[in-house]
């Protein structure tokens, strides 16, 4: 037997490490995630094991964002990448380049926990949404350059309205794709409100952004499921209109973007109203109004008409007529007036006549009266005067008293009267 060498334990360790990784350079290893751990030094540290198996890996700092992200406790991935050995404890572990959830139920796992981690946050509380403008003058897309997304999203925009469009190619499916969309939405949104200046040509701020992507299985999609897109949509102080899929998809952006359409060409038509409905309606509300103020002049007109003046003649001979019928009417009061007037004049006269001395001296009476015009009714009052009148119903007398004589043993005094003698009894 010849000798064999004798080998340092270094040797051994590098020996079996080189041969380990030559046999072993491109792995895809499914397991279950745990204890996962990051460092200080950003490695991540954790292990992928099965019901029988325990496998340690490790992800370098360098490790794409997606990798981390599906690097959840609990989680069954496929991880990709290669086995080596650690000579300082003489263990092997698995250098993960990218990690993935292991088919459909891990990822729908992955992204429920993701979906109720970012709600509890409140990144898809409605109340934080932003409305969409009515008629945007620039529009931002973020999707794939090529393909038929963005000729779909163009074709009905030239159709509906056409408007600016700003194109920021990003992948859309695949490593990195996640940042790529992250970082269009927060380059767009840092673009000054003027515009920028570029040797292109100024680059204006979008009033509007569509996320936009075509169909695919859950895997295709799931960049906008990242963490990252999430956060860029909910911070986007630009409206953001999700497009990713068909209508029966549903990724996160879907819940934290201000309006989700259900297909790219959906996301265009919520953008932009149709010109030509426009024209139309603004048509019909001109002939509406034209209608309505027809209408009006019409009513005024009328309305004017009633209160028009009729000819001034016209009025003139009115009045007139009045005048005349108000007139007659006068005078035949007045003629009722008077003959009420006469008729009590006559009965007042009757009257009065009645109650007049006149008539007593008629019936054999006589008034006398001093020569002031005083009635003397008292003889005493008669002895008193030197001149007295006597009133008949034919005339009057004066008499003077003359001389006085004693008749029955009383002082009488004696009147003369134009010639002829008047002795008062």
């Amino acid at each position: 037997m010849q000798e064999q060498p004798i080998l340092s334990v270094t040797e051994v360790s590098l020996t079996l490490k080189s041969c380990v990784e030559q046999v072993f350079s491109h792995i895809r290893v499914r397991g279950e995630v745990s204890g996962v751990k990051t460092v200080s030094s950003g490695h991540t540290y954790f292990s992928l094991k099965d019901k029988d198996s325990v496998l340690s890996a490790i992800c370098w700092r360098g490790t794409g964002v997606s990798t981390r992200a599906a690097l959840q406790e609990g989680l069954e991935v496929i991880c990709t990448g290669k086995l080596s050995t650690y000579p300082g404890r003489s263990t092997y572990q698995m250098i993960v380049e990218s990690a993935e959830p292991a088919g459909i139920g891990a990822l729908l796992k992955l992204l429920n926990e993701r979906k109720e981690r970012f709600e509890k946050e409140g990144l898809f509380d409605p109340s934080h949404k932003k409305s969409i403008p009515f008629l945007p003058t620039y529009i931002g897309v973020i999707t794939s350059p090529t393909g038929a997304v963005i000729r779909d999203i163009m074709h009905r925009l030239n159709d509906r309205f056409p408007r600016s469009v700003y194109l920021w190619p990003v992948a859309v499916q695949g490593e990195g794709a996640a940042d790529q969309v992250a970082a269009a939405i927060r380059g767009f949104n840092t673009l000054p409100a003027g515009g920028l200046e570029t040797p292109d040509g100024l680059i204006h701020r979008p009033d509007v952004l569509i996320v936009a992507r075509g169909g695919g299985s859950l895997e295709d999609l799931w960049c906008f499921n990242e963490e990252s897109v999430v956060r860029a949509t909910y911070e986007s102080d630009i409206p953001i209109i999700s497009a990713v899929g068909h209508e029966t998809d549903t990724t996160l952006i879907d819940y934290v973007s201000d309006l989700r359409a259900p297909t790219p060409t959906g996301a265009a038509e919520k953008a932009v109203p149709v010109r030509s409905q426009l024209i139309s309606q603004i048509q019909n509300l001109n002939a509406r109004l034209t209608d309505s103020l027809y209408r009006l002049t019409d009513t005024k007109a009328l309305q004017l008409k009633s209160l028009t003046l009729p000819d001034l003649s016209e009025i003139i001979n009115m009045q007139f007529q009045k005048l005349d019928d108000r007139s007659e009417r006068f005078q035949s009061a007045l003629r009722t007036y008077w003959q009420q007037i006469n008729l009590k004049f006559e009965s007042v006269s009757k009257l009065l006549k009645s109650y007049s001395y006149h008539s007593i001296l008629e019936r054999g009476f006589a008034l006398v009266s001093g020569p002031s015009g005083q009635i003397i009714s008292h003889l005493s009052d008669a002895r008193r005067e030197k001149r007295l009148q006597i009133s008949f119903s034919d005339g009057s007398l004066a008499v003077m008293p003359t001389t006085h004589s004693v008749v029955h043993g009383s002082k009488t005094p004696q009147f003369s009267v134009q010639g002829d003698l008047f002795d008062e009894k």
